[in-house]
């Protein structure tokens, strides 16, 4: 497994020996503050062959960019941890709460699908309860389903 998450970081412009240890990247990061997210030790372990695609940390990552804009090195750190999350998906790895939002992408082309108040509160503020998305055209989710059936996502998502 080790060589391909280092083939993965190499692929997001990742130089194993780039990164001098300064902790820029987690003093910065916001979701660093109040979760146990620390992107320099998933980094530094993905590099050491350490277990980071079944580590839950990997996904506290909000990708704001904000570690990767102030690394002094150029490192693209947020583009590193989002390849070790593709490739932990199809590892298998996946918290219960993203599988779940893929379901609903699945389901009716929206991570947050639009529940009865919200289209009331949309009403009483002018707006047409139903914005342009997916969830206005049917045709449109159908061949949003299709398309994520004919990419294999249902099954991507699926647990094994």
């Amino acid at each position: 497994m080790s060589k391909e998450i280092l083939e993965v970081l190499k692929a997001a412009g990742l130089d194993v020996l780039a990164c001098m240890h300064c902790g820029t990247c987690t003093g910065s990061c916001p979701s660093g503050r109040h979760t146990g997210l620390n992107t320099r030790r998933i980094l530094r372990d993905a590099r050491k062959d350490r277990v980071v695609l079944s580590d839950e940390d990997l996904w506290l990552c909000t990708t704001c960019y904000t570690c990767q804009e102030r690394c002094p090195r150029g490192i693209p750190i947020t583009d590193a941890l989002l390849e070790l999350r593709r490739l932990a998906v199809r590892e298998g790895f996946m918290l219960p709460e993203h599988r779940r939002v893929s379901e609903m992408v699945m389901e009716c082309g929206h991570a947050v699908p639009l529940d009865e108040e919200t289209k009331k509160k949309r009403e009483e503020l002018g707006l047409d309860p139903i914005p342009e998305t997916v969830q206005k055209y049917p045709e449109a989710l159908k061949q949003i389903q299709t398309l994520l059936k004919t990419c294999k996502f249902d099954e991507l998502v699926a647990e094994k």
